[in-house]
């Protein structure tokens, strides 16, 4: 009995160590207030939305694969594609779904 305790906690350690190896490093670095280079979109990444006020003000959900963020207003399908082509710190490129590159900065 005592050796199922000891592989559960293994396997418990093992997988938390490879979800945190896996998350992605891109979505810590979107999360803020950006404004594109032109002065004309606002975005705003929070945890949860993903807003541009170009657009629609309106924030939609939003989650991410690789460096796509996919974005739904409540849920509703299609979702729009949005592809990071470089983000660090203080810029932000990111493809819009018409395959606009717009450049922001914090």
């Amino acid at each position: 009995m005592k050796n199922f305790a000891l592989i559960g906690i293994h396997l418990g350690a093992a997988v938390l160590l490879l979800s945190v190896a896996c998350s992605s490093p891109v979505t810590g670095k979107l999360k803020g207030e950006w404004h594109s280079t032109d002065g004309a979109t606002i975005l705003k990444i929070t945890n949860k939305q993903f807003t541009l006020d170009s657009d629609s003000p309106l924030p939609e959900d939003y989650f991410m694969k690789q460096d796509t963020i996919y974005t739904s207003f409540e849920g509703n399908l299609p979702y729009s594609k949005f592809v990071v082509k470089q983000v660090d710190e203080h810029q932000l490129q990111l493809e819009y779904p018409d395959s606009a590159l717009v450049v922001f900065s914090k």
